[in-house]
C-alpha cells in the first residue's frame, strides 16, 4: 500500500454538509502515516464539532485567528510553515471566492495566503451554484495560481438536485494525496546524514558544545524520506523527534561521531554531514567535577577529528559527500575553501551571523557551491531549503 509517511497535512474545513465526511478523511490519511493538522471555519463547527475532529486527528483543532495563546506565536504562520499540503475540504462557493480574491478575514483564509505548502481544494456545492460563472472564473483564478482543484463529483446532493458539485469520497482524496506526493527520485537509494552538535565533555557534568537545534540536518533527513531514500540519521543531543522511518544512530561526542560516520557513509550512496561538530575537545577529562580555584581556569584542548573529511577520503566505496559551512563572515571564500580542502563534492554555505536564520531558527538560506557552479536558495523555512538540497543531490546520484 502506498502511504503519506511523514507527510504533514493541514485538513480546511469549510461550512458545507459535506463536513461530515471529514472525520473518514482524517482517519484514512492517518492510516496512510500522515500527520493531520486541523483548522475550521465558524460555520464548519454547525455541521461537526471541533471534539470529534480532536478525537479523529489527536491534535487540538483551530479554528480561531484570534485565538492570544495561538497568536502569541503567530499561530496562523505557523501553521501555513508546518504544511506539506493544505487542502480545504469541503470546499465551498463562499472560500473559493475569497481564495481567488485574496480575503484574509479568519484562521482558514489567512494562513492559505501565507503558506509556501501545495495547496487543494475538494468543491463542495450546489449543482447551479458549481455552474454559476462566478464561481467557475474563481475555480479558474485558483488553477492559474497552481492550486490543485479535486473534483467535484457528480451525483444526487443533500438539496435533492442532482449534477456536479459533491465533494469527492475520503478515499479518492486520501488517493489524490497519495499521486500528488513528489516523485520518489531517490528509491533505493541510502543517504547518511549528521545533524545537531556534538558535546565534548570536560568533567561528569559540564561539557563544551554550540547552539545547533539539529533542525537543518532533521529537514534533510524528512526531504530524503519523502523522495524514496533510505535515511541513516546520526544526530547529536537535540529536543525534536527523528523523523518516521530514518534509522536514527544517536552519539554525543566527535569521536562517536566519526566512528558511526565511517561505519555508515561506506553503505550509503550520499554522506550529508549537517552536523556542528565541535572542533576542538578536552586534551584531558576529569574524573571528578571541577571545584572553582582562583579566578581563573586554564583548558588544554586538542583538536577533534576532521569528520567530513575523513568520509571524503573514503578510498573503496566512498558516498557522493556534501559539508555545510556555517560561517559568520567571508562566506563564500570560506566555503570554496572547505570544498577543494576537504575533497567534497558539494558544499552548502550559510551566514549564520544574520539575525533570524541558522542555528535555532526555522528559517534559513543557503549557496550550493560546486567546483564549476553555483547555486542559490533564497530566505525560505527550512523544510523548503532541505527538500531543495536533496533535490539537488539527487541529480548526481
Amino acid at each position: 500500500m502506498m502511504t503519506l509517511t511523514n507527510k504533514k497535512i493541514v485538513l480546511g474545513i469549510s461550512g458545507g454538509i459535506a463536513a461530515y465526511k471529514c472525520a473518514e478523511l482524517v482517519r484514512r490519511l492517518k492510516e496512510h502515516g500522515c500527520e493531520v493538522k486541523v483548522v475550521m471555519t465558524e460555520s464548519a463547527k454547525h455541521f461537526i464539532t471541533p471534539l470529534t475532529m480532536q478525537a479523529v486527528s489527536g491534535e487540538i483543532v483551530s479554528d480561531s485567528l484570534l485565538d492570544p495563546a495561538a497568536e502569541a506565536a503567530m499561530g496562523h504562520i505557523e501553521f501555513a510553515k508546518w504544511a506539506d499540503l493544505i487542502l480545504v475540504a469541503p470546499a465551498t462557493c463562499n472560500i473559493i471566492a475569497k481564495m481567488a480574491t485574496g480575503i484574509a478575514d479568519d484562521l482558514l483564509t489567512t494562513l492559505l495566503l501565507a503558506t509556501p505548502a501545495k495547496v487543494a481544494v475538494a468543491p463542495a456545492m450546489n449543482q447551479q451554484m458549481y455552474a454559476h460563472a462566478a464561481t467557475q472564473a474563481n475555480l479558474a483564478t485558483l488553477k492559474e495560481r497552481n492550486v490543485l482543484i479535486w473534483g467535484p463529483g457528480k451525483g444526487e446532493q443533500a438539496c435533492g438536485d442532482v449534477g456536479s458539485g459533491r465533494m469527492l469520497e475520503p478515499h479518492e482524496l486520501v488517493a489524490l494525496c497519495v499521486e500528488n506526493q513528489p516523485p520518489q527520485i531517490l528509491a533505493g537509494k541510502t543517504i547518511t546524514i549528521t545533524a545537531g552538535p556534538t558535546r565534548e565533555p570536560l568533567d561528569p557534568v559540564r561539557f563544551i558544545s554550540n547552539h545547533s537545534s539539529g533542525k537543518m540536518g532533521y529537514a534533510l533527513a524528512e526531504a530524503a524520506l519523502l523522495l524514496g531514500a533510505n535515511v541513516n540519521l546520526i544526530s547529536g543531543p537535540v529536543t525534536i523527534k527523528a523523523p518516521i522511518g530514518a534509522n536514527l544512530i544517536n552519539i554525543e561526542s566527535a569521536e562517536q561521531l566519526l566512528n558511526e560516520a565511517l561505519v555508515y557513509a561506506p553503505q550509503s550512496d550520499a554522506f550529508i554531514g549537517c552536523a556542528a561538530v565541535a572542533d576542538y575537545r578536552a586534551g584531558e577529562v576529569a574524573t571528578q567535577k571541577m571545584k572553582k580555584q582562583g579566578d581563573e581556569l586554564t583548558l588544554t584542548l586538542v583538536k577533534n577529528p576532521d569528520v567530513i573529511a575523513a568520509v571524503a577520503n573514503i578510498e573503496k566505496n566512498r558516498p557522493y559527500t556534501v559539508g555545510f559551512a556555517a560561517e559568520t563572515q567571508n562566506v563564500e571564500s570560506y566555503a570554496k575553501g572547505k570544498l577543494v580542502n576537504k575533497n567534497l563534492d558539494m558544499i552548502c554555505a550559510n551566514d549564520v551571523s544574520q539575525s533570524g536564520l541558522g542555528f535555532n531558527s526555522d528559517q534559513n538560506a543557503l549557496t550550493l557551491y560546486w567546483q564549476n557552479k553555483q547555486l542559490e536558495l533564497p530566505v525560505s523555512s527550512k523544510s523548503t531549503i532541505a527538500l531543495k538540497v536533496i533535490e539537488q543531490l539527487a541529480k548526481h546520484l
